[in-house]
């Protein structure tokens, strides 16, 4: 699937449309260069699955845990871009979240390509030369 982004006003419906298409995945890595847009389209995803809190990018932190208001279900978001070790994921018990059951988008994933579930979904965020974005999963 393809979703095209041509501007901020445009990541409502974009989000809504993966959402709609997300299947019965509950494991969504998100490969894409810096600035691509990874964080802002989860963020998208999040509010449009009914997440209230403030959604910020879990650089520091590594995971942010946030809350559906309207399916009460959890959020797991990732980001493994500061992971010097392979075994701070394995001392964060990586395995608690990606095999919970709870939705979970990452982003660098490419840092722990061998942790991923074998189900996860690959989804590539591009940044395109006329500024616009194009989703792919």
């Amino acid at each position: 699937m393809e979703i095209k982004i041509n501007n901020l006003k445009d990541i409502n419906l974009a989000a809504r449309t993966f959402i709609d298409n997300m299947g019965k995945g509950r494991v969504f890595a998100f490969y894409g260069k810096m600035g691509a847009g990874k964080t802002t389209f989860i963020k998208a995803v999040c509010e449009n699955l009914g997440v209230t809190d403030v959604i910020t990018s879990p650089t520091f932190a590594i995971v942010n845990e946030y809350t559906s208001e309207t399916s009460s279900d959890t959020i797991y978001h990732f980001d493994f871009y500061r992971i010097k070790k392979i075994e701070e994921v394995y001392d964060m018990g990586y395995e608690e979240y990606f095999y919970s059951g709870s939705l979970c988008f990452i982003e660098w994933p490419e840092l722990i390509e061998g942790l991923l579930p074998d189900d996860a979904t690959k989804v590539t965020i591009e940044e395109d030369g006329d500024g616009s974005r194009t989703v792919r999963f």
